[in-house]
C-alpha cells in the first residue's frame, strides 16, 4: 500500500514570524501522527527558520521552486544543494502557476527533476490541464505529455524519489474541484501513463496526489477513491485548523473499479 502524503504549498504567503507560528501550531496538532507522510512547502525566506521549528514533529519541508544548476551566475535562483543545506526533503517542480506565469516548459520541468534527484532530494512534480483543454477533449493528450517530457530520461530506480500531482489547473484556487469521480479517472489514467513509460512496479509505487481547491469538507470522498494518494493542498494549508482536518481525513475503503 502506498503512504498518504499530505503536502501543504503556502505559495507567496506568511512573514518569517507567521511562518513559525503556522508551523508550531501544526506540529502540535499533529505530533501523534504515524500513518500519513506531511509535507508543506513555504517561501524561500522561511525555509530555515521552519525546518528548526518542525524538528522533531512528523512534518517535512520542501521548497515551492529550485534552479536546475548546483551553481553559477544565476541571479536570483536557488538550487537543490542549497535546499538541501537547509533541510529540505526536496521541492515542488511544474506547478501550473510556474507554467503559465514563469513560462516553464516540460524540458525545464524535467531539467529541475533531474537536478532535484542528483541531489538526492524527491521531487513532487505537477501536472493538470486547463479548463480549454479538457472542453476541447486534449485531456489526456496534454497528460501525456506533461508525464512524457517531464519525465524523460529518468530510470525506473529514480521515480522512487518522484511524487506526481495531479492538478487540474481550471480547479486551482477557483473554488472548484474535480468530482470524486473525475479526479480518479485523472489518476488511473496518470497510473497508466507510468506502467507504459517505466514498468508496472513504478506504477504501483508511485504516489499520485490531487491538487486543486482541496479542503475539509471534500478531502474524504477525494481520499476514499483508489488512485488517490495524497493530496496537495493551497489556500487551506495556510489556517492551521484547516490542514490538521485534511491530514486526518477519515478513512474509509477505496471504491474498488
Amino acid at each position: 500500500m502506498r503512504k498518504p502524503i499530505i503536502a501543504g504549498n503556502w505559495k507567496l504567503h506568511k512573514t518569517v514570524e507567521e511562518s513559525r507560528q503556522l508551523i508550531k501550531a501544526l506540529a502540535e496538532g499533529l505530533k501523534d501522527v504515524t500513518d500519513v507522510e506531511i509535507v508543506v512547502a513555504p517561501v524561500f525566506t522561511s525555509l530555515e527558520s521552519v525546518v528548526a521549528a518542525a524538528k522533531g514533529s512528523p512534518i517535512a519541508i520542501a521548497a515551492q521552486n529550485c534552479y536546475p544548476a548546483p551553481s553559477g551566475a544565476f541571479t536570483g535562483e536557488v538550487s537543490p544543494a542549497l535546499l538541501k543545506d537547509v533541510g529540505c526533503i526536496g521541492a515542488i517542480v511544474g506547478h501550473s502557476e510556474r507554467r503559465q506565469l514563469f513560462g516553464e516548459s516540460n524540458a525545464f520541468i524535467n531539467n529541475k527533476v533531474q537536478a532535484l534527484l542528483a541531489a538526492d532530494l524527491r521531487a513532487i512534480f505537477c501536472i493538470g490541464e486547463t479548463l480549454d483543454e479538457r472542453e476541447s477533449g486534449r485531456m489526456y493528450d496534454i497528460l501525456t505529455m506533461q508525464v512524457k517530457e517531464g519525465l524523460a530520461g529518468l530510470t525506473p530506480e529514480q521515480m522512487a524519489k518522484v511524487v506526481v500531482a495531479y492538478e487540474p489547473v481550471w480547479a486551482i484556487g477557483t473554488g472548484k474541484t474535480a468530482s470524486n469521480e473525475e479526479a480518479e479517472e485523472a489518476h488511473a489514467f496518470i497510473r497508466g501513463l507510468l506502467q507504459g513509460n517505466f514498468n508496472e512496479k513504478v506504477a504501483e509505487n508511485t504516489p499520485i496526489l490531487y491538487g486543486g481547491s482541496v479542503k475539509p469538507g471534500n478531502v474524504d470522498g477525494l481520499m476514499a477513491q483508489e488512485d488517490i494518494d495524497g493530496v496537495l493542498v493551497g489556500g487551506a494549508s495556510l489556517v492551521a485548523e484547516d490542514f490538521i482536518r485534511i491530514v486526518r481525513f477519515e478513512r474509509t475503503e477505496p471504491a474498488q473499479h
